[in-house]
């Protein structure tokens, strides 16, 4: 006979039982700052009441983006749970960088034995993590599914789309993103929730310090100004595009602060490209700064999908540094235009550029994220 005692202490443990055998273990790869941002919605609410019990969460830095300025600071001010793992790939060519990828989440798969892997965006830590999940036949959540430029020179575009056709959940953040996936064929598993990044906006404009501004203006003496971003491969590694955008930004008749990508300043040093006196440049920030600039600037020039999005989100002119955009919503309530890497057309499109009355909500209502956990719950 066994005692009372013995008997709560067996049915305890079985409950303990039953609970950790209906968690369901997610592994997310991330690798690079617009990653940190969206993983930091999901990873907050995973941490919660409501989920802490249902999901565990094993995050992995892929190393794709390393330094302090590039990644640390993102999981000390976004308050991201610091990785389980590294694996410390660092930069290089796309086949040496994916392949080493590829290899060392292979590996964590067959240790951590998760329910799904997670992947963002478009990133070559993206289709390493979908790739190595695939063929373990392990089901790939990807978030932010169905995006486009129709570049297929571009190695993000190349990446999004074999992602799409090797994903399980395909979570997309606008209707134009479920009818692209729909003119491709894929209807299973797709879910239109929102945009993530929205919710991280939201929730994190709330908490924006006002430090960088004020500094930057009680050294430099400016009121007004806007803001540029430059890191695309296609704009930095090719020298008349990355000159006539640096000679337009020379045009704008506003001071411009230039947060300068460690790949855009290697390029314009290579080229012996020189920097016009109204750029002001500064370090890589962390994302609450950036959102600090992005809110309170007159315009903002980028090549990022990202800043063209929270550009939408605080009601900011958007003028982008590229022939395509994924964000064809943006522009379409016009608020974002197209400028390539044209001199001309970049400040043609500043001086004639007319402010929309209104600002449609086009990227959900803030709450992708609990979206997304609910769908994945209920599997």
């Amino acid at each position: 006979m066994y005692d009372k005692f013995s008997i709560i202490i067996f049915q305890t443990s079985y409950i303990l039982l039953i609970l950790v055998s209906k968690m369901k273990r997610i592994l997310t790869i991330i690798g690079a700052r617009p990653q940190f941002v969206k993983a930091a919605v999901l990873s907050r609410l995973i941490q919660t009441n409501i989920w802490n019990k249902k999901f565990e969460e094993i995050l992995v830095h892929t190393g794709q983006h390393y330094d302090k300025n590039m990644s640390d600071i993102f999981f000390d001010e976004m308050k991201i749970p610091k990785p389980a793992f590294n694996l410390e790939v660092g930069s290089g060519n796309h086949g040496k960088m994916t392949g080493e990828m590829l290899i060392k989440i292979e590996r964590l798969l067959f240790k951590v034995q998760p329910d799904y892997l997670l992947v963002y965006g478009d990133t070559n830590s993206t289709l390493a993590g979908a790739l190595a999940a695939s063929k373990l036949h392990i089901p790939v959540i990807h978030i932010e599914a169905g995006l486009r430029s129709y570049n297929m020179l571009m190695p993000e575009e190349q990446n999004r789309v074999l992602t799409d056709r090797i994903s399980s959940f395909l979570f997309a953040p606008t209707q134009d993103a479920i009818d692209k996936l729909k003119n491709e064929g894929l209807t299973r598993g797709v879910y239109m929730v929102g945009d993530i990044m929205f919710d991280a906006a939201l929730f994190y404009k709330e908490i924006i310090s006002e430090n960088i501004l004020g500094f930057l203006k009680g050294k430099f003496y400016f009121d007004k100004f806007a803001l540029a971003t430059i890191h695309r491969a296609e704009n930095t590694d090719n020298k008349f595009r990355l000159s006539q955008i640096i000679e337009g930004l020379g045009l704008i008749p506003l001071p411009i602060i230039l947060p300068l990508h460690p790949r855009t300043k290697k390029q314009l040093d290579l080229f012996g490209i020189s920097v016009p006196q109204n750029i002001i440049v500064i370090e890589p920030l962390g994302y609450l700064s950036m959102l600090e600039l992005e809110k309170n600037s007159e315009c903002i020039f980028t090549d990022s999908g990202g800043v063209q999005k929270e550009a939408y989100f605080f009601g900011i002119p958007c003028f982008t540094l590229r022939d395509e955009t994924e964000w064809i919503e943006t522009i379409e309530k016009g608020w974002n235009i197209l400028v390539g890497a044209s001199r001309d057309n970049l400040l043609n499109a500043f001086l004639n550029f007319n402010k929309p009355s209104n600002l449609p909500p086009l990227f959900g209502d803030g709450n992708s994220g609990s979206k997304i956990l609910e769908i994945l719950h209920n599997q």
